[in-house]
């Protein structure tokens, strides 16, 4: 199988942190933080480390560093679990004792909540490096580009969604972000209200449910939802907000992705309409890293 891409959306960088508001420089510092947390843990992972294992030492490192409610739980996917296979109700997602291996790839995705900010992001690495897995790494700028340029074309959250899983499929890989609930590629994301206790209903923040679930109300009486997927009840433009947005490629039994905040506007300005909140990111500097070394974009061959 070949990759195919589409065109360089030859898109504006990310806002600068002196750009952003108040508000957003928020956002982003707790997903800054997040990011930190995942980076830091997986170069902790060794051979023999569970998924429980390794979402507890998320957990660790984000409670050393304040964060104290979540939007949801440090998940940590192993093997082929990070394409989730055979994945088919919702309590597979949750960590297990499937123990790490060399040249296994892994996803770790935690969702901190601080200072009332809110992140969700997702990164993908190997213990030992892993050639399918970088392959579909670096396939993935093309679906950064593409979703930014088509929500700056203000079309609809289920026509972008078919776009990527077009893209998906001309570069040979599976939708793998189908099987999370109702198919989502990305959800809303909000302030939360900061309490000196929330308790969670299956790993999920209450704070943030409530959140989520009040916007599903106000969404379904306007004709919005706080849900990118696939479904009717996505067929509609973008919705000013922030976004945790997470493309998630499958091939083979190996998964990968990111995801990360876009922020999305009313602003006539196509650059300011919508734009990644942060460029300072793991998978963004991986990219500047191969365009830097003059190497061309991965092709998926057949095995």
């Amino acid at each position: 199988m070949t990759t195919t891409t589409t065109a360089s959306a030859a898109a504006a960088p990310a806002a600068t942190t002196a750009e952003l508001s108040g508000e957003l420089r928020g956002f982003r510092q707790v997903q800054q933080l997040a990011y930190a947390g995942a980076q830091a843990v997986a170069a902790e992972l060794r051979p023999g480390v569970t998924e429980r294992e390794a979402a507890r030492m998320l957990r660790k490192w984000c409670g050393e560093r304040g964060v104290r409610d979540w939007f949801h739980l440090p998940f940590a996917w192993f093997g082929d679990r990070t394409a989730f296979t055979g994945f088919r109700i919702p309590l597979q997602f949750f960590p297990t004792d499937r123990r790490l291996e060399p040249g296994m790839p892994f996803i770790l995705d935690l969702a901190p909540v601080y200072e009332g900010y809110t992140a969700d992001v997702g990164y993908s690495g190997a213990l030992g490096g892993h050639p399918v897995q970088e392959r579909l790494l670096a396939d993935l700028e093309a679906h950064r580009e593409l979703i930014l340029r088509e929500v700056r074309e203000r079309r609809s959250l289920r026509e972008i969604y078919a776009d990527v899983d077009s893209l998906m499929a001309r570069q040979g890989y599976a939708n793998r972000h189908r099987a999370y609930p109702f198919g989502v590629i990305a959800h809303k994301v909000d302030r939360v209200r900061e309490r000196r206790f929330s308790p969670r209903v299956f790993g999920f923040g209450t704070q943030s449910l409530k959140g989520l679930v009040a916007d599903a109300l106000h969404g379904h009486r306007e004709g919005w939802s706080p849900l990118w997927s696939p479904y009717r009840f996505s067929d509609h433009p973008p919705r000013p907000g922030l976004w945790a947005v997470e493309p998630h490629l499958g091939f083979r039994g190996t998964g990968a992705k990111f995801e990360e905040i876009l922020v999305v506007t009313d602003s006539d300005d196509p650059r300011k309409s919508a734009f990644w909140l942060d460029d300072d990111l793991p998978h963004v500097r991986r990219w500047a890293e191969r365009k830097a070394q003059g190497m061309p974009k991965h092709e998926v061959e057949g095995e």
